[in-house]
C-alpha cells in the first residue's frame, strides 16, 4: 500500500463509504480505485488527486498533505545515481534489495534521519 493509497482509504473508510460507490462517484472502476489504494497503480494524476480532494471536501492543509502523500507514491522507483557519490549507489542498491526486510520501526527511522537534514 502507498502513503496515498493508506490515506484515500482512511478518507473512504471514516465518511462510511464502499469501494464501489466512491469508484461510481468519481467515474473509476473499483478495480482501478482497489489497485490504487493497495499501491498496484502508479501514481495518481494530479487532476485526479484534486477531484478526490474535492469529493472529500478537504481544504488547507489537508489538501497539501493528499497532495504530497500522491507525489510521493509511486511504487515503483527508480534511482539514478549517476554522478552521485559511491555512498550514495550502495545505499540506492541496498536500500532496494533490503526494503522489504525493514520493520516499521527501522522503516520510521530512516524517515526520521531523512526529515531531520
Amino acid at each position: 500500500m502507498t502513503p496515498f493509497g493508506e490515506k484515500l482509504r482512511t478518507l473512504r473508510k471514516q465518511r462510511g463509504l464502499s469501494l464501489k460507490q466512491m469508484a461510481a462517484d468519481l467515474h473509476l472502476s473499483s478495480a482501478y480505485l482497489s489497485a490504487l489504494e493497495h499501491g498496484h497503480r502508479g501514481r495518481p494524476s494530479p487532476g485526479l488527486v484534486m477531484q478526490i480532494i474535492g469529493y472529500f471536501n478537504v481544504i488547507w492543509d489537508d489538501a497539501e498533505e493528499i497532495k504530497e502523500l500522491a507525489r510521493l507514491s509511486h511504487p515503483k522507483v527508480t534511482l539514478d545515481t549517476a554522478g552521485l557519490s559511491p555512498a550514495a549507489t550502495l545505499l540506492a542498491n541496498r536500500l532496494a534489495a533490503d526494503i522489504g526486510d525493514l520493520s516499521e520501526e527501522h522503516l520510521r527511522a530512516l524517515l526520521d534521519l531523512l526529515d531531520s537534514h
